[in-house]
């Protein structure tokens, strides 16, 4: 795979806010405006919303217009997603190749957005996972700084970052019809230690993953290459949804991508620390605790069945719990499994 490079915005310059998916700033515009004020704060940037993006039940093909207009426009010079979703894989068809090859810019969101992400990445245009603006900018007292760092180097600055543990965590935040949602976080706890397999050797590839739910459909759809070498020494992310998927059925899709040939191409695998708990299944820490380490114990014996060569690491937080990284898709990763740290490549 060829990727292009792709300039990063400069403080002044204009960024599309758009609702691919689910219309989230229709149903909390409060928590969306705060969003806004902070995106500005935070990186000098103006936010251009879109005709859907606060419209709640827009059809996919006008989802996918503001989103064509936002690549479209010379002015745009990234396009940031509010929030994911459940459909937004009937939005890829509408999309515009032709106009996104003319002038790359960078695309941020995860969860749903994997759909986007991928289509760009088929392009060789690399985004970035994570981001959306109703989640990690809008809720809470302020934006954890892990997800500060690595947006403003995903935008701005190209850095090249350790992504390190943020030592907390939430797999939710405070309902967003609570007053509080706008000041305070939702409930945290310490995080354990990242457990690395596999040789203790350095992988440095390009990234290509996303939500595994999300895979599944558009694999099923027929929406990635035929042959697995266009991963080969890459790195695979991947991460669970707030759907709180079994680990038997997350083992299930692993052993689904080795057996499609994508695990044993990869170099490395990086799997997100998963949200275990919602509004309505509350558990304690211990239970929590417990669903992580099966997971956890999956992935490894499925990614060890069909790669024992991969570099693996478990529990870095860029997928739906917070505070949360955003990380390259389709640009580079290093996985060092020897020093036991990985970095992420925002240039």
């Amino acid at each position: 795979m060829e990727f292009v490079r792709v300039p990063k915005a400069k403080p002044g310059d204009k960024v599309a806010i758009v609702s691919p998916s689910f219309a989230a700033p229709g149903l909390a515009p409060e928590i969306h405006e705060q969003a806004m004020r902070r995106l500005t704060d935070i990186t000098g940037l103006i936010p251009v919303e879109y005709p859907t993006t606060r419209r709640l039940g827009a059809s996919a093909a006008d989802r996918a217009a503001d989103l064509n207009a936002a690549f479209a426009d010379p002015e745009i010079r990234a396009v940031l997603s509010t929030i994911g979703g459940e459909d937004q894989i009937t939005v890829v068809p509408h999309l515009d190749s032709r106009t996104v090859l003319c002038d790359p810019k960078p695309f941020l969101g995860y969860s749903d957005n994997t759909n986007i992400l991928n289509w760009l990445w088929n392009l060789g245009i690399p985004g970035f996972y994570g981001g959306s603006t109703q989640v990690h900018l809008g809720p809470g007292p302020h934006v954890d700084p892990v997800h500060e760092q690595s947006l403003r180097a995903a935008l701005l600055t190209g850095d090249r970052l350790e992504v390190a543990d943020p030592g907390e965590s939430e797999d939710f935040g405070c309902d967003w019809n609570d007053p509080r949602a706008l000041n305070e976080f939702g409930e945290r706890e310490p995080t354990e230690p990242w457990t690395w397999a596999g040789p203790k050797q350095t992988v440095t590839g390009r990234t290509w993953g996303g939500c595994a739910e999300v895979i599944q459909w558009m694999l099923t759809a027929g929406r990635f290459p035929t042959d697995p070498v266009v991963v080969r020494g890459g790195i695979l992310i991947i991460e669970t949804s707030e759907e709180l998927l079994p680990a038997r059925e997350f083992g299930w899709i692993l052993r689904s991508l080795g057996e499609r040939g994508l695990l044993g191409e990869v170099g490395a695998v990086v799997v997100a620390r998963p949200p275990t708990s919602d509004f309505t299944t509350k558990l304690s820490s211990e239970e929590r605790r417990h669903k992580r380490n099966e997971q956890r114990d999956v992935a490894l014996s499925v990614l060890h069945t069909y790669n024992p060569r991969a570099v693996i690491v478990v529990g870095p937080p860029f997928g739906h719990t917070r505070p949360q990284w955003i990380v390259p898709y389709g640009g580079r990763m290093t996985v060092d499994g020897g020093a036991r740290m990985l970095f992420a490549d925002y240039s």
